[in-house]
């Protein structure tokens, strides 16, 4: 069995004069994303893979999930297929994984994650900034489809 992470990344700040690229966090991000991390942790996670958009916002909602998490923030791998990160990109990234990675996290953007997600559960509909769609998947990686998923959660940062 295999189980893959959809998380968006955490709430951002828009200050002037920044491109998309380069938003930072915002103050409510900094506070999400590590909870977020350490629920997921208490739910028995443990990525083999983390992989992030280069993004300034989602690299940093992977470092302060990966410390949660007990990953290594030197293992996150960047790739900039994840920015902006359409369905088709995510697709591709999640194709190419090796099938030894039973856990593998993609820390990316909307509307690809969101729309991902409802492909594969019909009830997700949305993905807020750090939600978590959790896929369990019994197949190789290269033939991943948004079908065929023995149990999805959504895990929210509002939730408790």
């Amino acid at each position: 069995m295999k189980t893959l992470i959809l998380l968006r990344h955490a709430k951002s700040d828009h200050p002037p004069g920044l491109s998309d690229r380069d938003r930072p966090l915002a103050a409510r991000g900094t506070l999400d994303a590590p909870r977020m991390g350490q629920r997921l942790h208490g739910r028995g996670i443990r990525v083999d893979r983390l992989i992030s958009s280069p993004a300034v916002r989602a690299l940093a909602t992977a470092r302060l999930v990966a410390a949660a998490l007990e990953y290594p923030p030197r293992r996150i791998r960047v790739d900039e297929r994840l920015y902006p990160g359409d369905l088709a990109q995510l697709l591709d990234v999640i194709r190419a994984l090796e099938e030894s990675a039973l856990q593998v996290m993609l820390v990316a953007h909307n509307p690809g994650l969101s729309e991902l997600a409802q492909r594969c559960a019909a009830q997700i509909t949305h993905l807020p900034t750090c939600a978590a769609a959790v896929l369990e998947y019994d197949g190789a990686w290269g033939e991943f489809a948004a079908t065929g998923l023995s149990r999805v959660t959504l895990e929210t940062p509002k939730r408790n």
